[in-house]
């Protein structure tokens, strides 16, 4: 069996530095560089501020944190039941943001995309929105 978690947690900002430092503790197995393990905290903090800003417009909700290894490959699921995004591949777009209220900078799923080796995204307006990342470690 390979090694994973699940975590379920409140969508409030403070939150953010509590999935960053779970992921990280858990690639810590793979013995990352001091540069990886920042790309993953980049990307885990920009995902589940996306989840909490715009999945449920800063209202209360619960979301999804999964993580697991397989090989030297780290996947990392953060999923939330908010509003979803209608275009996704507009919402991908860089400088794109759908709060300009909030003055967001719209660089969200770019960083996600430079620090991570993959990003999936799923969502359905009104059900939610999963993002799946993964980074795989070369080095032993």
């Amino acid at each position: 069996m390979s090694p994973f978690f699940h975590l379920e947690f409140d969508s409030s900002s403070e939150n953010e530095s509590f999935a960053r430092a779970a992921v990280c503790a858990f690639a810590a197995r793979l013995d990352p560089t001091l540069e990886e393990l920042e790309d993953i905290r980049t990307a885990v903090s920009e995902a589940v501020t996306n989840a909490i800003i715009h999945g449920y417009e800063q209202r209360p909700g619960s979301i999804w944190l999964s993580a697991s290894l397989q090989d030297r490959t780290l996947q990392i699921t953060i999923e939330d039941h908010g509003v979803g995004i209608a275009d996704v591949s507009q919402a991908m777009e860089p400088l794109y943001t759908s709060r300009p209220d909030l003055e967001r900078s719209g660089l969200g799923f770019t960083l996600m995309q430079s620090f991570m080796d993959s990003v999936k995204v799923i969502s359905v307006p009104g059900t939610g929105t999963t993002v799946t990342m993964t980074k795989t470690f070369a080095h032993d």
